[in-house]
């Protein structure tokens, strides 16, 4: 797991080689506000190879946050993860590696019927129950997420890892109410704080496409205030006192995508002195910041959408600092109050250094961001 000790020092080794800012707090240490996702890609060896490599040398180049799921690329993401961390000349404990529970994975490779890939392997067995699941392939039930996060670290060789996320939530409001959607969420914390206390795990939080960006009304909206406060009420029932290690969130953001920051959805629990936002809603990030809590950007540079020419809307882009629409986008990304690390997935490595150089330019101050907006 990784150490405060070990954070710092990777930050003094690798921080005078970027710009301001580059190294945030995460946590008790710090962590690289650029992150490498693995999400993209098929599930072949040829593939597995190339983020191996990209993973490596993201490593020994500055980037210690690395990000996965037990369902990225059929299950194959964790275990080259695990390989290119284990096998780094970086130590462990200076690299953050979050892993993600939530939809049920693949074995390697896609099935020719997922659904009875999913009765054969998960229901019969008795490893989710059929009302457990949403849209077919979703749990978060506690049964389900240990089994998940037992899953995790097997394929990854890790004896724990750093930040667990309950993977889009917001799915299961597809098959029941929002309130029980949160008492679900509260009973899997239950079991993060079990396996936080047993050192399985550092932290965990919630990583989410819709939930925390959309309007209060919509279908698939969760209160960032709601789930919080699910994550005190199991710190409280399983630890020795009101300590929780809900610690992060995860959400998309980009200059296309900048809910998260221009939409007022989120309000601060009546009567709750300690996270007193006033009377009107504020933006996640907003509230996430108020909280304490970290938040990890993913479709930072939208899946690659925003990596071309023209992409960037003229006015935001002669804002930004980088030599390509990419690195411009990700210091977009970087830039947002209140963001601790932006995600871009790479397995090509001159994408990789491309991504990596975007930490040489300083991102725009909060009074900029905002200005973007006005």
């Amino acid at each position: 797991m990784a150490t405060r000790e070990a954070l710092w020092d990777y930050r003094d080794e690798f921080g005078d080689a970027f710009g301001r800012t580059y190294f945030r707090r995460f946590g008790p240490g710090v962590v690289s506000s650029v992150g490498i996702g693995t999400y993209l890609g098929d599930p072949t060896a040829a593939v597995d190879d190339a983020y191996r490599e990209a993973i490596g040398l993201a490593l020994r180049s500055g980037v210690n946050h690395v990000d996965t799921a037990v369902n990225y690329r059929c299950g194959r993401a964790e275990r080259v993860v695990g390989e290119a961390v284990r096998n780094s000349p970086i130590d462990r404990d200076a690299v953050v590696v979050a892993t993600k529970g939530g939809f049920l994975p693949f074995d390697g490779e896609r099935p020719d019927d997922p659904a009875a890939f999913v009765r054969e392997q998960f229901v019969e067995p008795g490893i989710v129950a059929p009302d457990d699941l949403a849209n077919g392939a979703h749990a978060i039930a506690p049964d389900y997420l240990e089994w998940s996060l037992d899953r995790s670290l097997d394929r990854l060789g890790l004896d724990a890892v750093d930040c667990y996320y309950v993977h889009n939530p917001e799915t299961q409001l597809a098959t029941r109410s929002r309130e029980a959607v949160y008492d679900r969420l509260e009973a899997a914390f239950e079991a993060l704080e079990r396996r936080r206390a047993a050192d399985d795990i550092g932290a965990y939080g919630v990583a989410t496409w819709d939930a925390f960006r959309v309007p209060e009304g919509d279908e698939r909206y969760l209160s960032l205030a709601a789930v919080l406060s699910r994550a005190e009420a199991a710190g409280e029932a399983v630890g020795p006192d009101d300590n929780h290690g809900f610690e992060a969130i995860q959400l998309p953001f980009n200059v296309a995508m900048a809910d998260a920051f221009t939409r007022r959805n989120h309000r601060a629990p009546e009567g709750d002195a300690d996270r007193d936002t006033g009377a009107e809603p504020v933006s996640a990030l907003e509230f996430a910041h108020e909280a304490g809590l970290s938040v990890v950007t993913s479709a930072s540079i939208g899946q690659g959408e925003l990596a071309v020419e023209d992409a960037i809307p003229d006015d935001v882009d002669a804002t930004l600092a980088g030599e390509t629409p990419a690195q411009r986008a990700l210091n977009f990304a970087r830039s947002a109050p209140g963001v601790t690390s932006s995600l871009v997935g790479a397995s090509d490595l001159d994408h990789l250094r491309e991504n990596v150089a975007a930490g040489t330019f300083d991102p725009l101050g909060a009074s900029a961001f905002d200005a973007v907006f006005e």
